[in-house]
């Protein structure tokens, strides 16, 4: 059963967005103030700049492939099962991590308000987000395009109050604990922008993935990124050092200072409303991250299970609203390196993922996506990743082993048996060493993707494709022999003989060519009887000799049928020269593998339908 496809633009935006709006910005300040100083403010845009390698291969491969938990979906797609159960549990384990984290925030800030015992706050709110995502995902979407609204209008107004009230004294020293601990700080806060790849994980959901996916998840990286830079000049700004450096409320300790008591309620409640978004699109992504370990039988099956009415991944929710409870009882800053950390490891996968799949050159990969400056921007992006968790320290280092070796552990004794596919790695190293190691299990998959990501409904025109004869020419030869191999291909579908459809073939191109472009052609006849048509499709690397203004023909396609199909006729010849028209049709043909992927370069060609 398929997820419903229920969100738009502006929800991918607010997903986005209220996932990283949250404890990143209206606890950690404090933190990262007292490991840094004021170089917080360089730590914070560094992160995000960092983001952005892993943001946009996200991207490109889920505009591609927008399935459920689609950074998952993608990377085992890439890198196989192995590599792809390590991920999938990292970003399930990161986002349920950066879930709890905001709830934790939102017991402490709520808590100010009202005197209430925090994680027994933190649980209600659990199970509340558990069930609205249990719901729909239309209703948690709604949810979180308000509270989105509300959180931005309170954020907007703190920075135009605050800015003038910014001591310029407070800024000095800029980096009291110098360049290290700026770079150091830097890893510290990635978690801030984690929401950026939760949008991976309801692509399957979206219902424009091709344009909303990238689009919105540029927007939410560039608005969040602006706003967190000029609330932390702020705050910085306003704060003595000496508060901020203890301060677990920071944002509503700096509307205090220029906004009153009321700007201190007004900012509470604005992170109040942050640690909701947050903690309703952790919840409603994290349990989609476990959806596609499930479909490939690398983890129990039951977690890929869909709510028959309310069409939501009802066991995979209730696990992760039970996993977030216990982890409400961690120490604070262990939720912060952790969920800093696989984040961290997920953005460098995702680089190195991009980079395989590309290389690999998979012909239904096709992203309506493509990240620029490749590969230099994935390059950079793992060599400054690794850098991170390296200044990050030992213990980073320590952890993200233990959690890369708990990962393969479950795979090894789990998915490994029971998960196998076939992989774009393995397509790279067939086409280095020349060797066959796939059977087009891939291919077939990604164009089925294709199809349902276009809306593409099967039309005669594609039946007829499925059905035709296809030919790969090894050599050169010349139209005559090229017709006398159609002939007789195709004559036990009609009452005609080979060599009367022979004569046909020649007498049409004699009379008027049907060569529509200098290496394409299009020979196409009447014959007698009734309802009956076929299509060949011949390819020639060497090119067939049509005539002396057309000696290098290397895609040929013959349409033969009978009168009462001349409409159907027309329409095929309408399709098939939308397809020749489309940018890089030669080239994909003269590399297409095999005579299934010239079959599928015409399949999910843009036509009119």
């Amino acid at each position: 059963m398929r997820l419903k496809k229920a969100l738009n633009l502006f929800d991918v935006f607010a997903i986005a967005s209220g996932a990283m709006i949250s404890s990143g910005l209206f606890i950690l300040p404090g933190l990262a103030f007292a490991r840094a100083g004021p170089a917080i403010i360089v730590s914070y845009l560094l992160a995000g700049l960092l983001s952005l390698p892993g943001m946009l291969s996200i991207a490109e491969m889920i505009t591609a492939m927008p399935k459920a938990g689609g950074d998952i979906f993608t990377i085992i797609r890439s890198m196989g099962p192995g590599i792809g159960t390590v991920t999938g549990l990292l970003s399930w384990f990161s986002l349920s991590m950066k879930a709890t984290f905001a709830l934790v925030g939102m017991a402490v800030f709520t808590n100010l308000m009202i005197s209430f015992e925090p994680h027994l706050i933190s649980i209600a709110f659990c199970l509340v987000f558990v069930l609205i995502n249990f719901i729909g995902i239309k209703e948690a979407g709604r949810t979180q395009t308000a509270l989105v609204i509300f959180l931005l209008t309170l954020m907007i107004l703190y920075i135009i109050r605050g800015v003038p009230a910014v001591k310029m004294d407070n800024l000095m020293p800029f980096a009291p604990y110098g360049i290290h601990a700026m770079f150091s700080t830097a890893g510290f806060v990635f978690v801030a922008y984690a929401g950026l790849l939760k949008i991976a994980s309801i692509a399957e959901e979206i219902k424009n993935p091709a344009r909303d996916i990238s689009l919105g998840l540029v927007l939410s990286l560039g608005v969040v990124s602006v706003i967190y830079a000029l609330m932390i000049f702020v705050t910085v700004g306003v704060l003595d050092a000496s508060v901020l450096a203890n301060s677990l409320t920071p944002i509503s300790d700096g509307a205090n200072v220029f906004m009153s008591n009321l700007g201190r309620i007004a900012l509470t409640v604005a992170a109040i409303t942050a640690f909701l978004t947050t903690a309703n699109a952790g919840i409603m992504t994290s349990a989609r991250s476990l959806v596609p370990l499930s479909r490939d039988k690398l983890i129990p099956g039951f977690f890929a299970r869909i709510h028959p009415r309310f069409k939501t991944p009802h066991y995979s929710l209730l696990f992760t609203g039970l996993f977030i409870i216990l982890a409400l009882f961690l120490k604070l800053e262990i939720l912060v390196k952790g969920a800093s950390l696989v984040y961290i490891l997920t953005n460098v996968l995702s680089c190195l993922s991009v980079i395989i799949i590309r290389e690999s050159r998979l012909q239904n990969y096709q992203p309506s996506f493509k990240t620029p400056f490749y590969p230099w921007l994935q390059i950079v992006g793992i060599v400054g990743l690794i850098f991170l968790i390296i200044e990050m320290g030992k213990q980073a280092l320590i952890i993200s082993a233990a959690l890369i070796a708990a990962g393969f552990l479950i795979y090894w004794f789990y998915g490994k048996t029971r998960g196998w596919r076939e992989y774009a790695f393995l397509h790279l190293i067939e086409r280095i060493t020349n060797r066959q190691m796939c059977d087009g299990q891939l291919e077939s998959e990604l164009k089925e993707i294709v199809r349902e990501r276009d809306s593409i409904i099967q039309d005669r025109f594609d039946r007829m494709i499925e059905e035709s004869i296809i030919v790969d020419i090894e050599k050169r030869i010349s139209v005559e022999e090229f017709f006398k191999q159609v002939a007789e291909a195709i004559a036990d579908k009609f009452t005609e003989e080979p060599a009367s459809l022979y004569k046909s073939l020649i007498e049409r191109e004699r009379e008027n060519t049907t060569v529509l472009h200098k290496h394409i052609a299009i020979p196409h006849i009447i014959v007698e009887g009734k309802q009956k048509f076929s299509i060949l499709i011949a390819r020639c690397k060497d090119g067939i000799d049509f005539s002396e203004d057309a000696k290098d023909i290397h895609a040929a396609f013959v349409l033969v049928g009978t009168q009462d199909e001349r409409n159907f006729h027309l329409r095929a010849l309408a399709a098939f020269a939308q397809i020749f028209h489309e940018p890089g049709f030669e080239r994909k043909w003269l590399k297409a593998k095999n005579i299934q992927a010239l079959r599928d370069i015409i399949l999910l060609g843009k036509r009119r339908r």
